[in-house]
């Protein structure tokens, strides 16, 4: 498996599994990308959301076939090497994200959403919903 940013030739094929997974989102397509590829297929991705006072994490996802085998950790450490400063997100499954270095988040910046409002968070009980974040290493 190669983890790595996605080229513009990759970008369909991810958004595609994004869609599959439910993850996907206005704008993705738009936002740094990276993949995980086996075979030559696309079978995880992860996003770096640009606000204009933070960064953040966005559609962590793997296919289920490939799940279990360390691909969502590998994704998380691609973004974090190359993204510009702390990263922040928006979670229901913070015990996941504590185990790769994010904290719960002491402060949310100003124009990060703290309680996402778009259609694919319909189905999370936002009162889990946690903010959290990871400084740069």
């Amino acid at each position: 498996m190669l983890v790595r940013e996605a080229l513009p030739e990759d970008i369909p094929a991810a958004v595609a599994l994004a869609r599959r997974l439910e993850l996907d989102y206005p704008g993705i397509e738009a936002d740094r990308l990276w993949v995980a590829e086996d075979n030559d297929r696309i079978v995880g991705l992860v996003a770096l959301k640009t606000h204009p006072d933070c960064l953040e994490l966005c559609a962590l996802g793997v296919d289920p076939d490939h799940r279990g085998m360390g691909t969502g950790k590998a994704l998380i450490e691609a973004l974090m090497t190359e993204a510009p400063g702390a990263v922040h997100l928006a979670t229901i499954i913070p015990g996941f994200f504590e185990a790769r270095g994010f904290r719960v988040a002491s402060q949310v910046p100003a124009t990060f959403p703290a309680r996402r409002v778009t259609s694919w968070c319909d189905s999370c009980p936002r009162e889990r919903c946690m903010i959290m974040s990871r400084e740069k290493p």
